[in-house]
Order: structure tokens, then sequence, then C-alpha cells
């Protein structure tokens, strides 16, 4: 068999039209890559406005479940530390105090005329509170000076605590108020010597 030169056109013709329907394929392909991507990118934006929802969400239910706590801790702070000595007679509630040189804020405060009991909330607590607290603590009399010749106790209260971060508490020398039933309670030992600031 020969090979005409119409043969030889006629390949030409057809390898020529291959290569326009690759090249239009590969354009569908990239045109469809392309609208892949939007659609990639439109839900991953739309996930990422989920995410930052859901996370608002979760604060303010952290912040709920601190109020909350607060409130629990509120009407028995006092005769909880009168019950350890410390014969307090004064609640105050969120605290805040701004100096030139920084400020602390503070969950409770419980006082009487020598002593005060700083108290920290929260839903659940960690060693990083415990740490954050001791720091409070620290700077106290430096920022309210007004309660510089008492002496100043710490606590930490929550709903739940961990015997892990209670031990860790106690070691620090902070009162630990925990949830039991209805009320709060100190899960201190009667034995216990709270460290003085």
């Amino acid at each position: 068999m020969t090979t005409t030169a119409d043969d030889v056109w006629q390949l030409l013709a057809e390898l020529a039209n291959a290569q326009k329907e690759t090249e239009r394929r590969f354009q569908e392909t990239e045109r469809r890559f392309q609208e892949t991507e939007r659609i990639l990118k439109e839900q991953s934006q739309k996930t990422d406005r989920q995410i930052k929802q859901v996370n608002e969400q979760i604060g303010k239910l952290g912040n709920r479940l601190g109020e909350f706590v607060e409130w629990q801790v509120r009407p028995c702070a006092v005769e909880l530390f009168r019950s350890r000595g410390i014969d307090v007679h004064e609640l105050q509630s969120d605290v805040s105090v701004k100096r030139i040189d920084g400020g602390l804020e503070i969950d409770l405060l419980v006082v009487n005329d020598t002593d005060v009991v700083l108290v920290e909330v929260k839903s659940k607590l960690s060693q990083r509170d415990v740490d954050e607290h001791l720091e409070r603590l620290s700077k106290f009399k430096k920022f309210m000076p007004r309660y510089q010749n008492m002496r100043a106790f710490g606590a930490v209260a929550a709903m739940v605590v961990s015997d892990q971060v209670a031990h860790y508490a106690y070691g620090k020398g902070l009162f630990v108020l925990a949830q039991s039933g209805d009320t709060m309670k100190i899960v201190n030992s009667t034995e216990f010597k709270p460290q003085a600031w």
C-alpha cells in the first residue's frame, strides 16, 4: 500500500484536529480547575466565618459559666472564710484597678478591717489560672495601696477543679473553693494554713 499526498494531508488534518481537541479539553479542564478553586475558596471563607461564630459563642458561654460560678460563690463567700477564721464582712465583685504602670482585675474581694481575700472565679480551674492569680496577688498591694497594711489571702473557685490542680493551688497557699451540690465549699483541709501576701 502506497501513501499518497492526499493521505499525508488527511493525516496532518487529523493531527491538527486532535491537537485542537486536546487544547480544548485542556482549557476546559483549566476552567473547571479554576471554578473548583473558586468554590473551595468560598467554602473555606464560609467555614472560617462559621468557626469564628462558634468560637464567639463558646467564649460567651464560658463567660456565662464564669458568671454562674461567681454568683454561686458570692452568697457563701463571707461565711466560708469566717468558718476558716477570717472574719470578713464585706464583698466586692468585679474590682478593676488601672494605674500608669499597670493594673489588675479581681473577680471577688472579700474584706474586713485587717484581712482581704482575693478570689479568682473560673468555670474550670487550670494550673495556668492558679499561676495568673499568684501573679495578681504579688501585684495587689502595689496597685491597691489602701490594703498595704492588711493581710491578703488568695482563693480560687470553680465548678470543675481536678485533684492535681487543687493540690497545686494548696501548695501555693491558696484556698480552693469548689461546687458541692447546690453551693460552694472550701476543699482545703481544716489544718490548711493559707499564705499571706
